[in-house]
């Protein structure tokens, strides 16, 4: 019984959509990539400038996702769907698999594209390709269910699909609040305000981006880590020259802050930062260390 519906099942050839499906597959593949490839080499995508619209949501905290950029999440999430769809031309079985994924990332698109619209009040044109493209996807993979095969019917195959895209938008709500990791989620005004004067006042952070003290040192600042006047000395990796700014500051130890001209090396608590930089704050509403 199973090989005889097996054989039918197969026998049945592609669909009609299976080319569409592995084209917009495809499509999102190219473009994650090239959003990876330039997130992680520090570059601008073409024509999205720092201060461009596009560039706010490229920089912001919903750019990356336990460290890594969100478009490498968005290439993996394609690269499965682009195999899922390959197999769906021989084994329609594959079908409801790749309707759960791609119901997740369409999802997930939703949820970001909501972020940029009413909380970055920025779009990115990238972003909205890939909203288009992942939705897309949603679209022709339901059109394309094989209506034939009985446990593929809307009440057996849904709830799974739908179920997980809740789950997965909820877990990454609590995660941009902050729940699971204080530096993925909304930047406290001290510590905010903090970082920014240290900036701006001319103070410099020398570190390393392998030393555990300097993770510690930014640790401190949670979401507004990325605001501290970092300097990285090994960006050529860890036995490769230093940075032109460490060597001429004769930096040796890991992390070292230069402040008014004073040097302090080793992880330097917030309020001492704040001392030693002439922080003027509230003493009411700043944090006890």
């Amino acid at each position: 019984m199973a090989e005889s519906r097996a054989g039918v099942t197969r026998g049945r050839g592609p669909h009609p959509l299976d080319n569409w499906l592995l084209g917009l597959a495809l499509a999102g593949i190219m473009l994650t990539s090239y959003l990876t490839f330039v997130a992680w080499f520090g570059e601008h995508p073409a024509f999205c400038g720092a201060d461009s619209d596009c560039g706010l949501v490229q920089q912001s905290r919903w750019s990356t996702l336990l460290g890594v950029p969100v478009a490498f999440w968005g290439l993996l999430t394609y690269a499965l769907l682009a195999r899922l769809v390959w197999r769906l031309r021989t084994r329609p079985g594959s079908w409801r698999v790749a309707l759960t994924i791609v119901s997740v990332g369409a999802a997930v698109s939703w949820y970001l594209t909501g972020v940029s619209v009413f909380v970055i009040e920025a779009l990115c044109v990238y972003c909205l390709i890939s909203f288009g493209i992942v939705n897309a996807l949603l679209v022709l993979l339901l059109v394309r269910r094989p209506a034939h095969m009985p446990e593929h019917a809307w009440a057996k195959s849904l709830p799974v699909p739908v179920g997980s895209a809740v789950v997965i938008v909820f877990a990454l709500f609590l995660h941009f609040s902050g729940l699971f990791d204080p530096a993925a989620g909304p930047e406290k005004p001290y510590l905010k305000a903090l970082a920014v004067h240290l900036r701006d006042s001319g103070a410099r952070f020398y570190g390393a981006y392998w030393c555990p003290a300097c993770q510690q040192q930014k640790a401190l600042f949670e979401a507004s880590a990325e605001r501290l006047p970092y300097v990285e000395c090994t960006p050529n990796g860890r036995n490769g020259a230093q940075n032109f700014a460490c060597v001429a500051n004769d930096i040796k130890d890991f992390p070292t802050w230069i402040i008014d001209g004073r040097r302090h090396t080793g992880v330097v608590p917030v309020v001492e930062l704040a001392a030693l930089s002439r922080f003027e704050w509230p003493a009411d509403r700043a944090p006890k260390q």
